[in-house]
């Protein structure tokens, strides 16, 4: 899914024109089914007994969608039984509402049932998912989608309709994370690339692949050795190095940055660009969000420029 969105200039054109289905016609007067009475589903895993999934009909897209919009992020998945790729997506949206514990809630709509619901969002094909937040559409995608990219998102979605959630642990980052801590860094880098080629801007497995490299680097070293020798050759670009990933892995990050912007400063040419990517690659394994990081750049930017 490169992009699934569908511009807001869609909706302000008109495209999708609800009103209809703000005032619908009253339904005929007969007694209440089961499903009729109790048209909201839960699931394991919402929180407080939350509303996860609904099924909804033309009678219910006012309150169940749009008007519960206007105080909760709202998914609507249309989907028909004939539609075979709906079995893959609507599973897993149907997981991921129960893990968003009430953050979100998934409104199904079946195509064949509610065509007129259909007709106003101008579906022209199944599987296809709308974001609604405050009574409008603000997001779109149709097809199958990889469930990374569905939970990047729902992400979205949700930080548009304000809602601050915690990102789901991710059980393919655990599974690299343990090979990384085994030492098998092969394993561990296999997949930390699997993931950054499903999520290119997932910066936990870009942090993840970044410590594979420093790992591979320090193996067999002797970290007073290595120090000493850096200390008694500064202008040694290898030594220096290698004596920054050893501080980095001994909780002496802001000495590594130092040594490094301060060898930036003494270089040029190919060694000086050696350097700086080597430090780059260690902010990396920090995360940008690191105070010492974002020091440590502004230092390197002034040793640059």
């Amino acid at each position: 899914m490169s992009d699934p969105r569908i511009t807001s200039s869609i909706f302000t054109r008109g495209a999708v024109d609800l009103s209809a289905l703000r005032t619908p016609a009253p339904a005929p007067a007969r007694p209440a089914t089961p499903a009729q009475s109790a048209p909201s589903a839960e699931l394991p895993g919402t929180a407080g007994g939350g509303v996860a999934v609904i099924d909804v009909s033309e009678a219910t897209f006012q309150s169940e969608v749009l008007e519960r919009s206007l105080t909760t992020p709202v998914i609507v998945d249309f989907w028909a039984e004939w539609c075979e790729p709906c079995k893959q997506l609507s599973p897993v949206l149907e997981r991921l509402a129960a893990e968003g514990g009430g953050a979100w809630v998934l409104a199904k709509v079946d195509v064949d049932a509610n065509p007129r619901i259909a007709q106003m969002f101008r579906v022209q094909g199944i599987p296809m998912v709308y974001a609604v937040v405050g009574g409008q559409p603000i997001d779109a995608f149709s097809g199958v989608v990889p469930e990374a990219q569905l939970r990047q998102w729902i992400q979205a979605v949700l930080k548009a309709g304000g809602v601050s959630v915690a990102e789901p642990e991710d059980p393919r980052l655990d599974e690299a994370d343990d090979a990384l801590m085994s030492g098998d860094l092969d394993a561990a880098e296999r997949a930390y690339r699997k993931i950054l080629a499903e999520s290119p801007a997932d910066a936990a497995a870009e942090a993840g692949l970044a410590q594979v490299g420093l790992a591979r680097r320090v193996a067999g070293a002797d970290p007073g050795a290595a120090i000493a020798a850096a200390q008694a050759n500064p202008d040694d670009v290898e030594a220096q190095l290698l004596a920054a990933d050893i501080e980095v892995l001994s909780g002496q990050a802001e000495a590594a940055y130092a040594r490094l912007v301060g060898l930036v400063r003494r270089t040029a040419g190919e060694e000086r660009e050696k350097v700086r990517q080597h430090l780059v690659s260690l902010f990396t394994v920090a995360g940008p969000e690191d105070p010492a990081v974002a020091s440590a750049r502004r230092a390197l930017a002034s040793a640059l420029f």
